[in-house]
């Protein structure tokens, strides 16, 4: 048989809305060590807020969850998570912090500027007094990892940093996406990578990585680690920020309660409530 590899999206896709994970698709996740299928999770999460829920749920260590590979940061890291070994990892010099940090500025937009892995959940942010009722949540969520930037010559001596995200507050789908296509075209040189909110499910997350950053990246270097073939990499996600990986995949599905402009794209299986991801195990398996 040919070496296959499965990748979940987790937020919203293997993780359900009351934040837990069906023993059904546990249970799948479980089937594939037994069928020999490499399996991973492909998170916007760090490793900190990763580990963190994983924490609320009855394993005798983090590791017995019954996976084998982690993409974390959207891609910017990859972790073995048999071993814990971070197999790669990519980071934004001080150069593009100050950068692309100064752009946000100018455009009166509010950020938060990551450190490097694996101390991704640590931020300083800058907000510039508006009405961004999902930017402060996370800072509250982070609280004892966050410090605010009163001006940007602050951040000389950062250094390095995972990320800059900034969150757009929900208006108009329109004028959100209009303003995203903006700051890709100003920021090309960088991955600019768009979700939207796990907080609120509204608000717009624009996160900019290094050039390399991406799911799908990431998934190719695995899929080549593995000596796994393209056309055996099957995918399941939700949100604008699985869509490289959905298509660069050999087979990619959505869950019900993806976007609705992915559903138009790639097939459904039921929703995370649902045990979507169970579904796409089974049809990975048959394959």
């Amino acid at each position: 048989m040919q070496k296959k590899l499965f990748i979940t999206d987790f937020d919203r896709t293997l993780l359900r809305d009351d934040k837990t994970i069906a023993h059904r698709d546990i249970n799948a996740l479980e089937e594939l060590k037994e069928q020999g299928i490499v399996s991973c999770i492909a998170t916007g999460r760090s490793i900190y807020s990763f580990s963190k829920i994983l924490k609320t749920f009855p394993f005798e260590s983090l590791f017995d969850f019954p996976i084998d590979y982690l993409i974390f940061s959207t891609g910017a890291g990859i972790m073995n998570f048999n071993t814990g070994e971070i197999m790669k990892s990519f980071s934004l010099n001080e150069s593009d912090v100050l950068s692309i940090s100064g752009y946000f500025e100018a455009s009166q937009l509010d950020y938060m500027v990551h450190k490097p892995v694996p101390e991704t959940h640590c931020f300083v942010y800058k907000s510039h007094g508006k009405e961004n009722a999902d930017f402060f949540n996370r800072i509250n969520l982070y609280k004892e990892y966050s410090s605010k930037l009163s001006i940007i010559k602050e951040l000389k001596g950062f250094g390095k940093s995972t990320e800059i995200l900034s969150i757009l507050p929900y208006k108009s789908a329109y004028a959100s996406l209009l303003m995203i296509e903006k700051i890709k075209q100003d920021l090309f040189q960088f991955s600019v990578i768009v979700a939207t909110s796990p907080l609120d499910h509204k608000s717009l997350w624009v996160e900019v990585f290094h050039k390399d950053v991406s799911k799908s990246k990431a998934a190719a270097f695995l899929a080549q680690k593995l000596d796994v073939k393209r056309e055996n990499v099957m995918s399941v996600g939700n949100d604008y920020n699985d869509m490289d990986l959905l298509e660069w995949s050999g087979k990619g599905f959505v869950v019900e309660n993806a976007l609705k402009d992915l559903k138009k794209m790639f097939e459904q299986v039921p929703s995370n409530n649902h045990y979507g991801v169970c579904a796409a195990v089974k049809k990975c398996i048959k394959a």
